[in-house]
């Protein structure tokens, strides 16, 4: 066993003056909440009305739209699938990008991309605005998964139900893959970007880069790795892990819709917020279901962090303290959606809703 204190991997964290997403200690707490609300946020617009299309709070009549979610997701993932289509087309060399198409066009819930569109058009913005990241964030995400399943990682054999990049490609073509990904994602932001000022494209970029490096998505894999098989990880170790490996993307595509759409410092703030609680939220679901799903339900291999020994919320808290924990931080992000128009921000309720309930 290990006997390297993981302290010794965690980097300390730096604030810079125009930037925000430094992962101070978030305003919910580390500890498992002894109470969960049960009770639907009362935001004009019932919680589950949004996936129900009731429209009422407590027997009342809200005289608001139904928002039809499922309808919304597929509208949604069936523009982001066709814009990945033509920006990643098949051309010299061809290996590099039919491995680039392979993963990047393989499926998969397009819920970083829709959280970019829904978070521009919630604070005035349009499609087209956000277009660009929303398909830069998915071609990034699709990166790490790319390398996250590689043999010198975690070793994953099948990913959206499919054999790995590496798997059909070789593991050089799958790193370059992931590689070229990468940086095409920070091209097509600074070049297909439309009706955007100049100075929201560059610091749209400064998000998205700074959420994937040294402080943000990097920061937190590398964790992760060395975290493998200690016995003295906890809450504190395990939150720094979730929130710079899967929430720091997730907070990008967040704050990426809102400065596209051109959102106030005070919208983008709460966003941001917002964001940074369903992005732990998401990592801690993903936890129960690696514990509780097969992998034909999971459409990936299942029970790998328990044979990699890795440290999850199940682990530490136990499976039900793990899911009162899901539903604190679900009602923590929705408190940030008070003040905002109450029809625009019902796709971002019914996602964090989705990002709670999902099964897969």
């Amino acid at each position: 066993m290990n006997s390297m204190s993981l302290c010794t991997w965690v980097p300390p964290i730096r604030s810079h003056s125009y930037r925000s997403l430094t992962f101070k200690k978030p305003s919910f707490p580390l500890q498992t909440p002894t109470k969960v609300r049960t009770q639907p946020l009362k935001l004009g617009l019932s919680v589950t009305g949004v996936l129900t299309k009731e429209d009422t709070v407590d027997g009342v009549n809200l005289s608001v739209p139904a928002f039809d979610f499922k309808d919304y997701m597929m509208g949604k993932a069936v523009a982001v699938n066709e814009a990945l289509d033509a920006a990643v087309t098949m051309r010299d060399p061809l290996k590099i990008h039919e491995a680039m198409r392979y993963s990047l066009l393989a499926g998969g819930k397009r819920v970083r991309p829709i959280l970019c569109i829904a978070a521009c058009e919630l604070v005035g913005g349009e499609l087209p605005q956000a277009m660009p990241s929303a398909c830069a964030v998915e071609m990034i995400h699709t990166m790490s998964l790319i390398h996250d399943d590689l043999p010198c990682m975690d070793n994953d054999d099948l990913r959206r139900g499919k054999p790995t990049n590496h798997k059909v490609f070789g593991e050089d073509v799958a790193v370059l893959a992931g590689d070229a990904l990468l940086a095409f994602a920070f091209e097509y932001i600074a070049m297909e970007t439309k009706g955007v000022t100049p100075a929201r494209i560059v610091r749209a970029v400064g998000e998205l880069a700074r959420s994937i490096g040294a402080e943000g998505l990097v920061a937190g894999q590398v964790v992760d790795i060395n975290s493998e098989g200690m016995s003295n990880v906890g809450l504190k170790e395990l939150e720094f892990i979730h929130l710079h490996k899967t929430a720091a993307l997730l907070e990008a595509s967040v704050v990426l819709g809102a400065i596209m759409g051109g959102g106030s410092d005070e919208e983008v703030e709460k966003l941001r917020t917002f964001a940074r609680s369903i992005g732990l939220l998401f990592q801690v679901v993903d936890d129960i279901l690696d514990v509780t799903k097969s992998s034909q339900e999971l459409g990936k291999t299942a029970g790998k962090d328990l044979v990699a020994d890795k440290v999850t919320y199940p682990r530490l808290l136990g499976i039900e303290k793990s899911r009162n924990f899901a539903e604190e931080l679900l009602q923590n992000a929705q408190g940030q959606l008070f003040g905002f128009h109450v029809e625009k921000a019902a796709p971002l309720i019914a996602l964090a809703n989705y990002i709670a309930r999902r099964q897969n």
